[in-house]
């Protein structure tokens, strides 16, 4: 069975709470819960890790060599910031997929940058938790797998 990784970074733990306004009210238990579920429906097994501390989300990353297919990855401000993601996304050659509950293409221009985006092979932004669905439908089908 194919096996995803969905990989969320630093303040996505406050979904729900912090402000709604952008991020929505759905919170991550909820998201992580969604992806599972959807994950079965078409057929992937999905493994959900959130942390705040960008050592552990390569680690992570390094990790799913050999164990994960793919991953969908929403990096949140490590995404402008960190070439250590990106370096470690290259090094296992792994698929990724980016995604992000806001549009961060019509917010500041410091998130028009995304470090992640050259090394993914697609990002999806802006359509709130439904983000990760998409990002899931769009790994399985680079990975050959269907519902």
């Amino acid at each position: 069975m194919t096996s995803i990784l969905v990989l969320n970074g630093p303040n996505l733990n406050l979904l729900g709470q912090r402000q709604p306004d952008v991020y929505g009210h759905t919170t991550l238990s909820d998201i992580e819960t969604d992806c599972v579920s959807y994950g079965e429906a078409c057929g992937c097994a999905v493994a959900c890790l959130q942390s705040n501390h960008e050592g552990a989300l390569i680690d992570a990353i390094h990790s799913s060599k050999g164990l994960h297919d793919g991953i969908v990855l929403n990096a949140g401000a490590y995404t402008h910031t960190s070439i250590a993601l990106m370096d470690a996304i290259a090094s296992v050659e792994i698929p990724v997929v980016e995604v992000h509950l806001s549009n961060i293409h019509a917010r500041e221009s410091f998130r028009h940058t995304s470090y992640i985006a050259p090394v993914a092979i697609g990002q999806i932004c802006g359509f709130g938790a439904l983000g990760y669905r998409m990002a899931l439908d769009a790994l399985c089908a680079h990975l050959g797998t269907t519902a």
